[in-house]
């Protein structure tokens, strides 16, 4: 029997050991009934068994009384004197190491034993919100983040046959760091002392009260679950008090949102938590037609997460009193909130089983994905995880499986996946696609979902899944997505080093480059990832790219992927990963399936944040496919009977247009959606069923009548993470992380039109009505943060806790006026009541006692008070005394605190740190400021849970400038006519008023010392000669002026000096130079200038080029035509330009020559060079007005000079005392070329540059040039580009630097050339005169023939549609007697004579078409196209191809065809002719008397067969045979796609039949003559016909001693041999 007698409590709050101790009377006085009570154990041999105690003692104090009966646990070996073993506990059972030695001087025995709390086998502790969180071994491999000893040191004396305890004592740390522990640990002591005083003869009196058995030495957990260390509540009238904090959360956030708002939410959420379903039930029927209220109450229900809180919710949906979105709400939070245990599984089963629910699809979806994550939940916190939970959902999907109903399979498979309960895997199993079995028919959605729920199931079976994962990824019959979802699995399963190089060895000899590539690359950035994955893994992976080398890494994009990237830092072990993977099976463009999925690691867990999944695969053909090719029953059987003669033809399944989308949160699926056809035919009937129209009427009438105020305030328990370990004492220590946040938004919009609105207006009411809005929108949210280790229970807590609190309100108030009718929209930023902080955050540290009889007392003791104690004489003493500071969460001690010497101790002052930073626009009247305050005790040890001890302040203010308040800001826009008067500052920019400031005198020496500059900056300071110098101020000087007859003077006396300087081909091309660049070039100074500078330059180049060689070719120009001026002066890049182009042709000036002299851009700006206020169509005035109502801004001005497709824009300061202004004037000259100058600085006059666009043809391909001049520009841009080639050198660059150089011309030239469709040639030429060139290969082709007008079809949407298609078409064609396959791999086609060949088709069930190629006896091939309900042939005739629609000719001049009804179009192209019919698959049939091509659209890939191949990007599986199987070379297979004859009597004069050959010799196998036939088809001659033309091939032959029952090209190959393969015939008149 153990009883305490006059037992105290005290509260200690302070700092050790300066400050004194607290009684805690009224506590003490609360408990002091239960500890009066003693209780029993049983006690043999220094055991404590059994424990017995009344009902009236509380679990917490019987807790405490175990803490006692634990310093009498001992385990004495009379044999050894230093042992270990598993010892009972308070904690568990957990290894204990004993040391026993003798005092012989006063003959008593020394006993210490330890306990290490991290080597238990059985520790007790409860983790609440951790069930989707797993232990990183990695991380913890170098640093444990939670450690803990005991320490019990005995004296015990020998009486008679025991010994007697004279003195014990009892020292516990347990140490949490949620970094590397170097960085420093918080910690948590416990001590008790029981010592030995005297023997009384009185026994224990006994009380009236009956015994029961309350368990063991081992710590029982009561309700501390229920109990959060945040807050201490004392329940005295739950309602009163859930009313009370309903109200004040109703109250107090309604336009912004409380600074304590999360707090009193978590105060909500544990006063909801202990509640019974009928107090909810009553709350319920209290608040539910309280809006605020009501709202409030149901978003704190499912963060509860009690069993209550879910059957609350059930019942309230099944009584139908919340609605479908609140009950899916709340059940998403609840599931991942509430601790999952058999009764709440069996409400879920309940809830599964709900007529009602099943008959909603979101809630049977929520509902379903829900069971399986609670099954997880469970399975997580318990060893024993029964197989009943489960059976239920693998019933029905046995069921789903045998009805063949494909939507219940997937959703069933999704909830074994979140359950991830190992007894499932044979469920699994049984539906994946293994070779042999039934469940290889079932649908391949149903099998790639089967593979991704193995991945929850190889958490707890690894080697199990393993194993299947290798069989399915080693299947090479398996499709490839099915192959890749297996290697992300296998690679889950932390494979061993073996298995990884197995998987390595397969790569090197896998046949499909998508499983190649996808494996090869996973592999790789795994091994790169040794700090995020499992180490065993990554140096696995890395030995694997050692055995499969970099070839792998040449594949394109188009293949499959997998990309790793992590980062993780070991000190602060924190860390985050992201995986995705990019999976496609056919090379299209658009991948076929995507996964992206983050992870992230802190304080040693890792958990799966998220993971998002699409599959688009369907997608493409869903939205180009024409829908009306399925009802089309006829034309699949009329290609069915064409192909029927080919040997064995196996379609390839059809895949069902489909596009799914699913989204993983901690590794379980909370939703998912499945796009397809009827889905989307029952969106657009449900949509056409409800009157949007009306809604949108209804909210058009409530805003503009009556106006809207809207407040909404949302309650978010973000995170609640804690575990709770009992200590040695018997009270609950607690670890735990909580965040709660409360977002709020408030919308008020007023409304005012003028004239009023009747309550039935229209449309055209709105027109005339100046409609004017006021809205004020006040967004706010407020988030806590608590990280807390200290002691909790329901009756006191002692804690060490980090707060983080941030609040932000950012308010706005704006008004918006519109007059439809009168061009005019106004839109104003208002002042508004703005807090001194818009954003905040405060980070503190600090202990707190708390105990229930005073729950309104906190008792705080900030972590870091003014002055830090710190020795730093005593090394002992300072390390003592810094860990008692980090533990600075006061304790409850059951004993008065025993004082301790202490040394005089030295203070330092607590290292602080403020900085702020402010920024401030003057024009809007506001300052922004980020202020930023520390204080911390980096000073006593420089880490870092010392930097984060203390107090930090981030916050950010914006204040108004003093001096230069702004009342508002204003945008006004005025479009239309009368735009003009919307502007502030009349601007005429006429000519006369252009003048220089200063007078005409300053105004002659301005353009003097300009035109020397032009002068000095544009000949060469080595070779000029006086002409050039002359030339060179001529020109500068006549630019000055705008008339253009002097510009035109200008280039003549350019053109005379490089006639007098230059030989005579140079002097060609320096007139070719000019010619171009005076074409181009603008009346301004800067155009002239750059244009002088050129020619300039390019006569100097020439006569240096001219003096190495005499003799140079027209050629030799290259880049020099090209660019309009010179070659360059480096000869590496002259050579390098004479290969890349030849002259650029301009469109523009070809189409000048038929137009009129007016056209040219001199002319226009010669007739009117700025343009009035009666052209201008928008005015745009950004304004803000001051308190003195001063204004400042800019006024935009837009003019249109529709004549002269001419566009002026002006950018003005409205300040009265500013010039600033940008001028923007763009002409399009021709459809070919358009030019532009934009000038800006004062008047428009500081800075300028010109650029020109324009079009044309470089040696028959398409071109475009851009030319870029200029005369000044700012110094900062110059500043700028150094700083960015210092970090991204770029040649390119440097030379734009680097334009004040000598021998530099101030403008640059691109042109893009378009060599062919997915190909483009850039040439460059800098100010330095060097020529760069780049060739660029593109992921899809460009339209080139619908820039030249050569597009198909007429509709738009038809247009874009063959547009889209083209640009990522597969194309196959055939030149000389050569095949390129859409593979792009290339064979000798050597055709039969007069019989057809599948040259591509649809390969899948639903046959959209079909391309025939066939051989004439004279040679000319012939075309076929079966596409729709139609047959295109196409045959040479008379030196032309002619076309035949459904054997009827189609003469040239009724071309382009058009189907009538399908979008099928023939025309005239080039030499031929071409068939277009994208929506078909068909993207284009070219043909003409020598080549052919074929194009077939981008989700066609993969689906196509015959001679031009599947289309899948898989060039060593390119020679597939009808029957599906891959023949060795190119003849055999071409022959496999032979429409053989059937009798001689057929219409064509085909007279070949496909046939297996038997080998004419016999052979001897395994002791037995066998037969030899060919597994291949060989075309041979129909009987009575004699081959005239043959060829040799190589096939396969099966050898077999008898005849085989089944077919023979369905065999295996024992050998390959050589036979004759017939391609035409001579047949007699006994032909059948």
């Amino acid at each position: 029997m153990l009883k305490l007698v006059e037992p105290e409590l005290s509260e200690y709050s302070g700092v050790w050991p300066k400050d004194p101790a607290v009684p805690a009377t009224k506590l003490t006085a609360a408990l002091a009934p239960q500890l009066a009570i003693p209780i029993k154990f049983e006690y043999t041999n220094g055991v404590v068994g059994k424990v017995f105690a009344p009902e009236e003692v509380s679990t917490l104090v019987l807790n405490i009384y175990r803490g006692i009966l634990n310093i009498l646990q001992l385990n004495i070996k009379k044999t050894h004197k230093v042992y270990d073993l598993q010892e009972v506990g308070t904690q568990g059972v957990c290894k204990t190491l004993y040391s026993i030695s003798e005092d012989a001087r006063i003959e008593n025995i020394l006993l210490t034993k330890t306990r290490d709390l991290s080597n238990c086998q059985e520790r007790l502790n409860k983790d609440i919100g951790l069930a989707y969180t797993e232990k990183c071994d990695k991380c913890q491999e170098e640093t444990k983040n939670l450690r803990g000893t005991t320490t019990l040191s005995y004296t015990l004396k020998p009486v008679a046959d025991a010994v007697m305890i004279l003195k014990a004592d009892v020292n516990e740390l347990i140490q949490f760091s949620p970094f590397s522990e170097a960085n420093g640990a918080a910690q948590m002591r416990t001590k008790q002392s029981l010592e030995f005083l005297e023997i009384q003869k009185e026994p224990i009196p006994s009380i009236k009260a009956e015994y029961r058995h309350r368990g063991s030495l081992k710590y029982e957990f009561s309700n501390e679950l229920l109990q959060t260390p945040l807050q201490l509540i004392k329940i005295r009238d739950a309602p009163a008090q859930v009313a009370e904090v309903l109200k004040h959360l109703a109250t107090y956030n309604t336009e912004d949102v409380h600074e304590n708002a999360p707090l009193k939410f978590l105060e909500l959420v544990q006063l909801l938590r202990v509640a019974r379903y009928e107090d909810l039930e009553m709350y319920w029927n209290q608040y539910k037609k309280m809006s605020p209220h009501r709202h409030w109450f149901l978003d704190t229900i499912p963060a509860t997460g009690t069993f209550a809180a879910l059957r609350f919710i059930k019942e309230r949906f099944m009584a139908e009193e919340i609605s479908i979105a609140e009950a899916a709400q709340a059940l998403v939070t609840a599931v991942h909130m509430v601790t999952a245990d058999p009764e709440v599984i069996k409400l879920f089963e309940s809830l599964v089983n709900s007529d009602k629910v099943v008959e909603n699809p979101l809630l049977r979806e929520v509902v379903f994905l829900g069971y399986g994550t609670m099954i997880n939940k469970y399975c997580n916190n318990t060893v024993d995880c029964p197989v009943e939970l489960i059976k239920p959902i693998q019933q029905r999907l046995s069921d789903a499986i045998a009805k063949n109903e494909e939507k219940n399979i997937i959703l069933y498979i999704k909830v074994l996946g979140n359950a991830g309960h190992p007894s499932s895997f044979k469920s699994l199993t049984k539906i994946m696609p293994i070779h042999g079995t039934a469940a290889a028919s079932l649908p391949m959605t149903i099998h790639v979902e089967a593979i991704k729920a193995l991945r929850n199931i190889a958490k707890r079976e690894s080697r199990m899944v393993q194993e299947l994962a290798l069989q399915l990824y080693m299947d090479k019959a398996l499709h490839p997505e099915l192959r890749m979802l297996s290697c992300i699995v296998l690679f889950e399963t932390s494979p061993s080093v073996g298995l990884v190089t197995t998987v390595a060895n397969s790569v090197k000899t896998e046949e499909n480059l998508q499983v190649a590539s996808f494996t090869y690359s996973h592999m790789k950035s795994l091994s790169r990832s040794p700090a995020t994955i499992h180490p065993d893994v990554a140096a696995a992976c890395s030995t694997a790219m050692k055995i499969l080398g970099p070839k792998l890494d040449r594949l394109s994009l188009r293949y499959s992927k997998a990309v790793h990237v992590d980062l993780y830092n070991s000190s602060l072990t924190v860390g985050a990963a992201a995986t995705a993977f990019y999976i496609n099976d056919a090379a299209t463009f658009m991948p076929k399936s995507f996964v992206a999925k983050t992870k992230g690691f802190i304080a040693g867990s890792t958990a799966e944040v998220l993971e998002i999944g699409a599959n688009i695969e369907g997608l493409q053909e869903l939205i180009l496919k024409n829908p009306a090719l399925s009802e089309s029953t006829d034309r699949i059987t009329k290609m069915k009977r064409v192909i029927k003669a080919l040997s064995e033809w196996r379609s390839l399944p059809t895949s069902k247009p489909l596009a799914s989308v699913y989204v993983k949160f901690f590794g379980q699926e909370i939703g998912f959606a499945n796009i397809d056809k009827p889905m989307i035919d029952k969106a657009v009937e449900f949509g056409k069923e409800l009157p949007i129209q009306e809604y949108g009427r209804e909210a058009l009438k409530a805003l503009l009548l009556s106006g809207i105020n809207f407040h909404y305030a949302k309650p978010v328990l973000a995170a609640e993470m804690r575990r709770i370990l009992p200590t040695v004492a018997g009270i609950p220590m607690e670890l735990s992380l909580y965040s709660a946040a409360v977002a709020a938004a408030s919308v008020e919009i007023k409304p005012n039109t003028s004239p009023r609105l009747p309550e039935d207006f229209d449309a055209k009411t709105l027109l005339e009505t100046d409609i004017e809005l006021e809205a004020e929108i006040r967004p706010s949210v407020a988030m806590d943060t608590y990280a807390v280790m200290g002691l909790n229970t329901d009756i006191f807590q002692a804690a060490l806790v980090a707060r983080a609190k941030v609040h932000s309100v950012m308010p706005a108030k704006m008004a918006a006026r519109l007059n439809i009718k009168e061009g005019d929209f106004k839109l104003e930023a208002l002042p508004v009541d703005v807090p001194e902080n818009i954003t905040s955050m405060n980070v503190t540290t600090f202990a707190v006692a708390r105990n229930i009889e005073e729950p309104l007392v906190e008792r705080i003791t900030p972590l870091l008070p003014t002055k830090v104690l710190m020795s730093t004489s005593n090394r002992t003493r300072s390390s003592k005394l810094v860990s008692t500071l980090n533990s600075m969460s006061a304790s409850s001690e059951l004993l008065p605190m025993e004082e301790e010497d202490e040394e005089p101790i030295p203070e330092y002052k607590v290292r602080r740190f403020a900085k702020k930073y402010c920024a401030k626009h003057v024009g809007v009247g506001l300052k922004a400021c980020f202020k930023f305050a520390s204080q911390n005790g980096a000073s006593i040890r420089d880490i870092v849970l010392y930097k984060l001890a203390g107090s930090h302040n981030f916050s950010f203010s914006v204040t108004p400038i003093e001096g230069e308040v702004v009342e508002r800001l204003e945008m006004e826009v005025k479009v239309g006519a009368k735009a003009a008067e919307k502007l502030v500052k009349r601007i005429n920019l006429s000519e006369e008023e252009i003048t220089e400031e200063g007078g005409p005198v300053l105004v002659k020496l301005n353009k003097i010392l300009s035109s020397r500059r032009n002068s000095s900056s544009s000949s060469s300071s080595s070779s000029s000669s006086s002409s050039q110098s002359r030339s060179s101020r001529s020109s500068s000087s006549s630019s000055s002026s705008s008339s253009s007859s002097s510009s035109r003077s200008s280039r003549k006396i350019d053109l005379a000096a490089r006639t007098n300087s230059s030989s005579s081909s140079s002097s060609r091309r320096s007139r070719s130079s000019s010619s171009s660049s005076s074409s181009s070039s603008s009346s301004s100074s800067s155009s002239s200038s750059s244009s002088s500078s050129s020619s300039s330059s390019s006569r100097r180049v020439n006569s240096t080029n001219s003096s190495r060689s005499s003799t140079r070719t027209s050629s030799a120009s290259s880049i020099a035509s090209l660019f309009s001026a010179s070659s360059s002066s480096s000869s590496s890049s002259d050579r390098r330009s004479k290969q890349v182009m030849e002259k650029f042709q301009r469109l523009h000036k070809k189409q000048l020559a038929s137009e009129s002299s007016a056209s040219s851009i001199e002319a226009i700006y010669k007739e009117k060079k700025y343009l009035g206020e009666e052209e201008a169509t928008v005015a745009v005035i950004l304004r803000a007005v001051k308190a003195d109502k001063r204004m400042v801004g800019y006024q935009l001005g837009f003019y249109l000079d529709k004549p002269n497709a001419r566009v002026q824009i002006i950018v003005a300061n409205i300040s009265s005392d500013s010039n600033w202004r940008i001028c923007a004037d763009a002409v399009v000259l021709s459809k070919h070329k358009v030019t532009t100058k934009i000038s800006w600085g004062e008047q428009c006059k500081k800075y300028s540059t010109n650029v020109t666009g324009e079009t044309g043809i470089v040696s028959s391909s398409p071109a475009a040039r851009l030319r870029v001049s200029w005369e000044r520009l700012p110094s900062a841009l110059k500043r700028y580009g150094k700083m960015v080639n210092k970090y991204v050198p770029v040649k390119i660059l440097s030379d734009l630097i680097h334009t004040k150089r000598e021998n530099s011309t101030r403008n640059i030239s691109v042109i893009a050339v378009a060599t062919s469709d997915k190909t483009i040639d850039i040439i460059t030429k800098t100010p330095m005169s060097s020529v760069y060139n780049v060739t660029m290969r593109l992921p899809m082709s460009m339209p080139i023939d619908e820039i030249k007008g050569l597009s198909p079809f007429d509709e738009v949407i038809d247009k874009i549609h063959f547009m889209v298609s083209k640009a990522v078409a597969a194309e196959c064609s055939f030149v000389e007697d050569t095949l390129y396959t859409f593979n792009n791999r290339s064979y000798k086609n050597k055709m039969p004579s007069s019989c057809y060949q599948v040259a591509a088709q649809d390969c899948t069930d639903e046959l959209k078409f079909m391309v025939l190629l066939r051989k004439d006896s004279s040679e000319q091939h012939h075309i076929n196209v079966k596409i729709s309900e139609i047959d295109i042939d196409m045959f040479p005739k008379d030196d032309n191809v002619t076309v035949k629609v459904n054997e009827m000719e189609i003469p040239p001049t009724s071309l382009p065809y058009r189907h009538p009804t399908a979008s099928i179009e023939i025309r005239q192209s080039g030499e031929g002719l071409a068939v277009f019919a994208p929506s078909h698959g068909l993207q284009e049939v070219y043909f003409d008397r020598k080549t052919w091509r074929i194009k077939v659209a981008d989700w066609m890939k993969g689906k196509t067969c015959g001679l031009c191949g599947k289309a899948d990007g898989e060039i060593r599986q390119e020679y597939h045979t009808p029957n599906g199987r891959v023949a060795k070379n190119s003849v055999s297979f071409a022959h496999s796609w032979i429409l053989p004859a059937e009798s001689c009597r057929d219409a064509s004069e085909c007279r070949l039949k496909l046939e297996s050959v038997q080998l004419e010799k016999q052979l001897t196998i395994h002791g037995e003559d066998s037969t030899c036939f060919s597994v291949e088809p060989v075309p041979r001659c129909l009987p009575g016909c004699l081959p005239v033309k043959t060829t040799p091939i190589t096939v396969g032959f099966s050898c077999l001693a008898s005849d085989p029952q089944t077919s023979v090209f369905d065999r295996s190959v024992d050998l390959r041999q050589t036979t004759q393969a017939h391609l035409a015939c001579s047949c007699n008149t006994k032909c059948s």
